[in-house]
């Protein structure tokens, strides 16, 4: 009884629901917004003008291999607070702010594996589809959107499944900013609880595993399901 009351407690003197809520909504609009960004620069990638697939090889390599931290502090601290751009009314708590700029860091990093996901999608579509798209007097980007992406979006579900699960988790980095959120949470237990570390832990570490499981089956399923036979 003493373990279950022990949770309990954690769980309501640390807003432990509150801040998974928080985790969520950041997986929510961060998952949004790496999506569509995402999108275009996947179409920039196969773009036939090769300033604009320059543009999306940059975009792709400078992001992927730039520490999360650093894209997070570049929005918040270089953006927010060094050159005043707020996305929110500059009187919001800045709790709301930080949280603001981390969904647009978080879809800004995570776009550019979803780019690379959804260009692993379009290399399963037969080149001989896109030729006939071509042949009918589609456009560049009209048969990316009828023809191309359409297939390339079924063959790419398993690695977005895994992005979303990867952003899921790398919304730790936002406790940089003090962000309310699952692992702030945990250090404030750990500061103020730290007779319960491995309780804290567990729990956090639950919280993750009931948020990205989920995910992880159902993107498997889909994927089973709307895999385009060749």
């Amino acid at each position: 009884m003493n373990l279950f009351s022990d949770i309990a407690e954690l769980i309501r003197e640390f807003d432990v629901i509150q801040a998974f809520g928080f985790t969520i909504l950041l997986t929510i609009f961060g998952g949004i917004g790496a999506f569509l960004i995402g999108v275009v620069i996947a179409v920039l990638r196969i773009s036939p003008v090769p300033a604009l697939r320059f543009f999306g090889t940059a975009y792709v390599n400078l992001v992927r291999n730039t520490p999360l931290t650093i894209v997070i502090f570049f929005c918040v601290f270089g953006l927010m607070l060094s050159m005043n751009w707020y996305l929110l009314p500059a009187d919001a708590d800045i709790n709301w702010h930080n949280f603001a700029w981390a969904c647009v860091g978080l879809a800004i990093y995570h776009a550019s594996f979803v780019a690379e996901a959804i260009r692993s999608g379009v290399n399963t579509v037969p080149m001989g589809q896109a030729e006939a798209a071509r042949a009918i007097g589609l456009s560049f980007f009209g048969s990316v959107r009828e023809v191309i992406m359409p297939q390339a979006l079924r063959g790419a579900i398993a690695p977005l499944g895994n992005t979303l699960i990867a952003l899921t988790k790398n919304t730790t980095v936002v406790a940089t900013v003090a962000a309310i959120e699952a692992s702030n949470a945990m250090k404030l237990m750990i500061e103020f609880r730290p007779d319960l570390i491995f309780l804290s832990f567990f729990i956090i570490a639950l919280g993750f595993v009931l948020l990205t499981l989920p995910v992880g089956i159902g993107f498997t399923r889909m994927s089973k399901k709307l895999t385009v036979a060749r």
